[in-house]
């Protein structure tokens, strides 16, 4: 049998002087975790309008940074960290893996220079509940230090076979789990997957549907690659109060496919998705926040059935406490939508 902590230590601070662990995720809006590369100049002096326009920002020192940009990307994100006030924005970085050389100074860098501003750290290709184990206790250490005031959560990448194995553990392992994202393209290379694709799906990958006359065409069914994994993932997620997140789609190209794999992860159970390039942001509000509709017709079950119990009928299709349960996850996420978007909120007629 696996060694646990009991729940009194499990939300003890791993360290004298750090803050209370969270009892639970907060509640903020996280539809799109957008990506910058805070060693660009030109890119950060315009951080005040991106903020404005997202629900999370992230800068990104891992990959995508190159090997003589990495020091210059952790200052450019302190700096980014300390000048703005993000407001109801949430702040993130994506630091480099544990093996990697840059990886300590990162995290004792930043939290020594803006640990009261940053909400989340990303930590990349986690391969187990070990490596939430390490950076937990890091941190609570370095939180001490500095006297941060509320605990800084961790954000887990599922890119690796081994991690995807372990989602539950690693789901299970600490009290500052955010929630979890799928990172399809090192994942793909870690499983041995026939594609270099960076999420989304390939035209190789589908059915034909079966034969009919002799010699008559076949209909073929493209498949998505990343439904198994994403559905391991939102269980593991919602079975420990987390949240879990589509990653990145790479074509910027091709709007329609990111759409479609966006709304695939909302639909399964995600909050959210990363936004690598400014054409995504619209894309993951469209597609994160609810239809007008479908909270129209939410609204009607809560208000037949105020206190979730019993059956009614709407519409001609009856409606009972399971919808009703269905019905609230929609009203509350539009509500938490209008919280920071006036213009859907009004539509939404909250």
């Amino acid at each position: 049998m696996a060694a646990i902590r009991t729940p009194a230590k499990f939300f003890a601070p791993l360290a004298i002087g750090a803050p209370e662990p969270f009892k639970a995720v907060p509640t903020r809006l996280e539809r799109m975790i957008h990506f910058l590369p805070p060693h660009n100049e030109k890119i950060r002096a315009k951080i005040k309008d991106v903020a404005s326009q997202v629900d999370v920002v992230l800068g990104n020192l891992e990959d995508a940074i190159p090997a003589d940009q990495k020091e210059a990307a952790r200052r450019g994100f302190v700096s980014m960290a300390r000048d703005n006030d993000f407001g109801t924005t949430g702040l993130w970085t994506r630091i480099n893996c544990l093996n990697s050389p840059w990886m300590l100074d990162d995290v004792t860098e930043i939290v020594k220079e803006a640990g009261n501003k940053v909400d989340v750290i990303m930590l990349p290709k986690v391969e187990g509940p070990w490596d939430i184990h390490y950076l937990d206790q890091l941190l609570a250490q370095l939180e001490a230090r500095h006297a941060v005031k509320r605990p800084i959560m961790i954000h887990a990448i599922l890119e690796t076979a081994e991690g995807v194995n372990n989602v539950e553990l690693i789901a299970g392992a600490s009290p500052r789990m955010h929630g979890m994202s799928l990172g399809p393209a090192d994942l793909a290379a870690s499983r041995g997957m026939k594609t270099t694709r960076v999420g989304g799906g390939h035209p190789d990958y589908g059915v034909l549907a079966d034969g009919g006359k002799e010699g008559a065409a076949r209909a073929f069914y493209q498949q998505d690659l990343w439904h198994y994994t994403v559905g391991r993932m939102v269980d593991a997620c919602l079975a420990y109060g987390l949240k879990p997140f589509y990653g990145p789609f790479g074509d910027f190209s091709d709007s329609a496919a990111c759409e479609a794999q966006f709304r695939n992860a909302f639909l399964q159970g995600c909050l959210g998705a990363w936004s690598l390039h400014p054409s995504q942001i619209d894309i993951a509000k469209k597609v994160f926040s609810p239809d007008v509709g479908e909270v129209k017709f939410a609204k009607r079950i809560l208000d037949a059935m105020p206190d979730g119990t019993g059956a009614v009928m709407i519409d001609g299709k009856m409606q009972d406490d399971a919808t009703w349960k269905q019905a609230k996850v929609i009203v509350d996420l539009a509500r938490l939508v209008a919280s920071k978007d006036a213009a859907r909120g009004a539509e939404y007629g909250l």
